[in-house]
């Protein structure tokens, strides 16, 4: 019986291929589709509602206490004695820190020794004074004495009853005696001048001895607020100068139950901020929870770092659990207006723009898809 097999396989090879064919035209087909649905457009409603509606301006800041006060000496020494920590409370003229009094104690009494000295300086050139005022009244009276036995000798000469050299005599004890007054007197105003100075000396160490008596007290560091230490720059044993510029000891925050957030706003969206404005922020602290404060102050002043231009606005928040802490870092968004029952929809549809949408010229008829483009 003849073999039949390789007309068998010529007979099945056409409408093999033609099958092949097929189905590699059915998926060519099938993948172009997929792509153009791919290319194509992928386009998401959304329905107008009635609502409020809120513009606001976002921004970081920073949580400070409304009111800090830094804490500083105007004396230098060692610090001999802490008596406060972060976080303590402290009263308005609570002893704070010490600085070692000893060397201005030793100030005060030698101030003491030379007020004592001045004093005497005093007493001693009151003394000159007083016998010099003696010198005056006893020369004062040699000199009346003289005169009166001028006198006399110049009616005994006249009567001849002495000589022309008693009488001559007689004038030179008075002339003596009105040279020895004068001097006297000159010698009263040179006391009294010593007096005074003395006195003035006696006032400089007064005032020197108030000074260390200042200085002194001055070694006793007091809080100059109530309020809670939140920074100390010192610790016992150190030594503090005080120069040109009081070093900083401490830093009191008179008030943390009300706090502010120091805001960055940029110089393009200032012009929407004014006082009065509510304000709400987050901090990283406290995922999910969302504080209120309002706008206090928009400074004036500008800031420019790396030539972007901000101002500064201060935002004025309760803080009655005192979760807030200074120095936090707060997302702020700042309420600018508010609008009741408008029609909304979202900030992307009206950002949208099809493909190859063409921006229209001024004066033109209305932008629409570019020719040739798809509608």
């Amino acid at each position: 019986m003849p073999d039949d097999s390789p007309s068998l396989l010529r007979r099945w090879r056409w409408p093999t291929a033609l099958v092949l064919a097929g189905l590699l035209a059915a998926g060519a087909w099938e993948w172009n589709r997929r792509q153009d649905i791919a290319a194509a457009p992928q386009w998401r409603t959304a329905a107008l509602t009635r609502g409020p509606i809120t513009a606001s301006v976002s921004a970081t800041g920073t949580l400070n206490a409304e009111v800090t006060v830094p804490v500083g000496s105007q004396v230098s020494g060692q610090i001999k004695e802490l008596f406060a920590d972060f976080n303590a409370e402290v009263r308005k003229g609570q002893l704070i820190a010490r600085i070692d009094p000893e060397t201005f104690e030793y100030r005060v009494r030698q101030a003491q020794a030379d007020v004592d000295a001045a004093r005497a300086q005093v007493l001693n050139a009151q003394a000159g004074v007083n016998a010099a005022s003696a010198a005056v009244s006893r020369v004062s009276v040699n000199l009346a004495e003289a005169r009166r036995d001028l006198d006399r000798k110049q009616q005994l000469v006249e009567r001849n009853f002495i000589s022309g050299a008693e009488l001559d005599k007689a004038r030179a004890v008075m002339e003596a005696a009105v040279e020895e007054l004068r001097s006297a007197r000159a010698q009263v105003e040179v006391a009294q001048a010593q007096t005074g100075s003395a006195r003035a000396v006696v006032a400089q160490r007064e005032a020197q001895l108030q000074q260390a008596r200042v200085d002194l007290e001055r070694t006793a560091i007091r809080a100059p607020v109530d309020g809670v230490v939140i920074k100390r720059s010192i610790d016992a044993g150190q030594t503090v100068a005080a120069s040109l510029q009081s070093p900083e000891l401490f830093v009191i925050a008179r008030n943390l139950r009300d706090m502010q957030v120091d805001t960055s706003i940029d110089e393009a969206e200032i012009g929407r901020i004014r006082v009065g404005q509510r304000a709400t922020f987050t901090v990283d602290s406290y995922p999910g929870r969302s504080f209120s404060g309002e706008v206090r102050q928009v400074r004036k002043a500008a800031l420019t770092v790396q030539n972007v231009v901000t101002y500064t606005v201060v935002v004025a928040t309760p803080n009655p659990d005192l979760a807030l802490i200074p120095g936090m870092t707060a997302n702020v968004r700042v309420i600018t207006d508010t609008r009741e029952s408008v029609l909304k929809v979202p900030n992307a549809a009206l950002r949208f723009r099809p493909p190859n949408w063409q921006e229209p010229a001024p004066g033109s008829a209305p932008a629409g898809p570019a020719p040739g483009g798809s509608g």
